[in-house]
């Protein structure tokens, strides 16, 4: 099994809070991998070590083959790399052809390919309405479109993509979708983090499930099938209140506004009939 992404006690931690407590990932190559956890999970924190924003406490990792902390084989493994992070990090004084011809000057792109990929990228996300205007004018939906192009953009064998779908209308939903398939469909490879498990369960092909910085689950989608769903499995694995532990008596009772309605007079209405 040739893997593009492993981990070896992969650990992370600020001050006395451990983050990410020695995990092992193992993600094939042309895998779309979906990496789930609730909220302060360390989910976050794990992309920006692999992605080498963060440096590890301890553990280590090897991407597609490679040491990211080898001066020559980091260059390559970001040549080879593409990344939607958290916090997008857009220029908001450039446009989106400005942006994109950028990032594609840092891959070393010439410029006629940057050009023909922007148009088709832009078209095909719904952004050339807005390609004159400044990021700092775009919704959180239209950066995460602009980030999402950026990464595609040098055509990378390995794509990080930090809750893609999240912000995005149904249409660009389904287009990044059908493009994460083909993506995966050639032999490259997907590690996304995403809360939208009906998503996951559609597109992915492997997941891994973290909970308190520990990876609970990692497994196929094929295999998970055999036995649960995968809500079912999350929620076992990650914990969750059922209907029984929630105890608002007053969430029972119906909602406040359901109480008798005043009288029209106390509402400021006259209840007398206008004259003919």
């Amino acid at each position: 099994m040739t893997l593009a992404i492993e981990t070896k006690r992969l650990t992370r931690y600020f001050d006395d809070v451990h983050a990410v407590k020695s995990v092992d990932l193992a993600v094939q190559r042309g895998a779309l991998y979906g990496f789930l956890g609730p909220n302060g999970a360390g989910k976050s924190t794990t992309i920006k070590m692999l992605t080498g924003i963060l440096v590890p406490s301890s553990g280590e990792i090897s991407l597609l083959g490679k040491n990211p902390w080898n001066r020559n084989d980091s260059i390559e493994i970001k040549r080879q790399t593409g990344v939607v992070p958290e916090d997008l990090a857009l220029f908001d004084n450039l446009t989106a052809g400005e942006y994109l011809t950028f990032v594609g000057r840092m891959y070393s792109m010439d410029l006629s390919t940057i050009r023909e990929r922007t148009e088709e990228l832009l078209s095909l996300l719904k952004l050339e309405e807005v390609e004159k205007k400044l990021t700092v004018e775009y919704s959180h939906g239209m950066k995460k479109k602009l980030a999402l192009a950026a990464a595609l953009l040098p055509n990378p064998d390995l794509l990080f993509l930090d809750e893609p779908f999240e912000g995005v209308d149904a249409v660009t939903s389904r287009v990044i979708r059908d493009i994460l398939s083909i993506y995966v469909r050639r032999g490259s490879t997907v590690f996304l983090t995403s809360h939208v498990l009906e998503i996951v369960e559609r597109i992915c092909t492997h997941v891994g499930i973290i909970a308190n910085g520990q990876l609970v689950v990692q497994t196929s989608l094929d295999e998970l099938r055999q036995g649960s769903s995968l809500e079912k499995t999350f929620l076992e694995k990650v914990g969750s209140p059922t209907e029984e532990r929630i105890d608002l008596a007053w969430l029972k009772e119906g909602p406040t506004g359901s109480a008798a309605p005043l009288p029209v007079e106390s509402a400021g209405i006259s209840s007398e009939e206008p004259a003919s």
